[in-house]
Protein backbone atom coordinates (compact mmCIF):
# COMPACT_ATOMS: atom_id res chain seq x y z
CA UNK A 1 0.00 0.00 0.00
CA UNK A 2 1.34 3.77 -0.96
CA UNK A 3 1.71 6.36 1.34
CA UNK A 4 -0.84 8.96 0.71
CA UNK A 5 1.34 12.39 1.47
CA UNK A 6 -1.94 14.80 0.90
CA UNK A 7 -4.09 12.41 3.62
CA UNK A 8 -0.60 12.97 5.71
CA UNK A 9 -0.13 16.17 5.91
CA UNK A 10 -3.86 16.96 6.43
CA UNK A 11 -3.90 15.01 9.70
CA UNK A 12 -0.32 16.78 10.73
CA UNK A 13 -1.43 19.78 9.77
CA UNK A 14 -5.04 18.92 12.12
CA UNK A 15 -2.68 18.06 14.70
CA UNK A 16 -0.14 21.39 14.57
CA UNK A 17 -3.68 23.07 14.74
CA UNK A 18 -5.16 21.45 17.69
CA UNK A 19 -1.86 21.65 19.64
CA UNK A 20 -2.67 25.59 19.00
CA UNK A 21 1.18 25.51 17.32
CA UNK A 22 1.18 27.60 13.88
CA UNK A 23 3.67 26.46 10.92
CA UNK A 24 6.21 28.98 12.16
CA UNK A 25 6.66 27.38 15.62
CA UNK A 26 6.62 23.94 14.67
CA UNK A 27 8.96 24.46 11.74
CA UNK A 28 11.04 26.41 14.55
CA UNK A 29 11.19 23.10 16.50
CA UNK A 30 12.36 20.99 13.80
CA UNK A 31 14.57 23.35 12.61
CA UNK A 32 13.20 23.28 8.91
CA UNK A 33 12.21 25.77 7.01
CA UNK A 34 8.40 27.21 7.77
CA UNK A 35 7.88 26.60 3.23
CA UNK A 36 9.02 23.15 4.11
CA UNK A 37 6.52 22.01 6.67
CA UNK A 38 3.62 23.94 4.29
CA UNK A 39 4.22 21.53 1.53
CA UNK A 40 4.53 18.44 4.08
CA UNK A 41 1.25 19.87 4.91
CA UNK A 42 -0.10 19.93 1.90
CA UNK A 43 1.50 16.76 0.57
CA UNK A 44 3.56 18.28 -2.42
CA UNK A 45 7.03 16.88 -0.06
CA UNK A 46 7.19 13.77 1.13
CA UNK A 47 8.35 13.34 5.15
CA UNK A 48 10.87 11.18 5.85
CA UNK A 49 10.00 8.69 8.96
CA UNK A 50 12.36 9.95 11.15
CA UNK A 51 11.25 13.72 10.35
CA UNK A 52 7.56 12.36 11.19
CA UNK A 53 8.64 10.86 14.59
CA UNK A 54 10.13 13.98 15.54
CA UNK A 55 7.08 16.48 14.43
CA UNK A 56 4.77 13.19 16.54
CA UNK A 57 7.17 13.79 19.96
CA UNK A 58 6.20 17.46 19.56
CA UNK A 59 3.06 17.12 18.75
CA UNK A 60 2.82 14.33 21.58
CA UNK A 61 1.00 12.06 18.97
CA UNK A 62 1.51 8.73 17.64
CA UNK A 63 2.68 8.05 14.16
CA UNK A 64 -0.15 5.47 13.92
CA UNK A 65 -2.35 7.92 13.41
CA UNK A 66 -0.71 10.00 11.23
CA UNK A 67 -0.05 7.01 9.13
CA UNK A 68 -3.48 5.06 9.01
CA UNK A 69 -5.92 7.97 10.87
CA UNK A 70 -6.01 5.49 14.18
CA UNK A 71 -3.82 4.29 17.05
CA UNK A 72 -5.79 1.82 18.36
CA UNK A 73 -8.60 1.15 15.87
CA UNK A 74 -8.12 0.27 12.46
CA UNK A 75 -12.02 0.32 11.69
CA UNK A 76 -11.93 4.14 12.11
CA UNK A 77 -9.23 4.64 8.76
CA UNK A 78 -10.09 8.37 6.96
CA UNK A 79 -13.33 8.05 9.41
CA UNK A 80 -12.76 11.72 10.19
CA UNK A 81 -11.47 12.76 6.53
CA UNK A 82 -14.80 11.51 5.12
CA UNK A 83 -16.62 13.21 7.94
CA UNK A 84 -14.63 16.60 6.87
CA UNK A 85 -15.16 15.61 3.25
CA UNK A 86 -18.84 15.59 3.41
CA UNK A 87 -19.58 18.52 5.60
CA UNK A 88 -18.48 20.63 2.61
CA UNK A 89 -20.54 18.53 0.38
CA UNK A 90 -23.93 19.54 -1.25
CA UNK A 91 -26.83 17.32 -0.84
CA UNK A 92 -26.47 15.73 -4.39
CA UNK A 93 -23.09 15.36 -4.23
CA UNK A 94 -23.42 13.61 -0.51
CA UNK A 95 -26.04 10.87 -2.37
CA UNK A 96 -23.76 10.07 -5.06
CA UNK A 97 -20.71 9.30 -2.79
CA UNK A 98 -23.50 7.10 -0.71
CA UNK A 99 -24.39 5.20 -3.85
CA UNK A 100 -20.31 4.72 -4.93
CA UNK A 101 -19.52 3.40 -1.69
CA UNK A 102 -22.34 1.31 -1.60
CA UNK A 103 -21.64 -0.16 -4.85
CA UNK A 104 -17.75 -0.83 -4.19
CA UNK A 105 -19.27 -2.23 -0.75
CA UNK A 106 -21.14 -4.91 -2.03
CA UNK A 107 -19.42 -8.34 -1.69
Amino acid sequence: MALDYNIIGERLKKARTDKGLTQEKLAEKLDVSIAFLSRIERGSSHISLKRLSQVCDILKISEGSILNGSSNDSTTYLSSEFENLLKNTSPEKQKLIYKIAKVINED
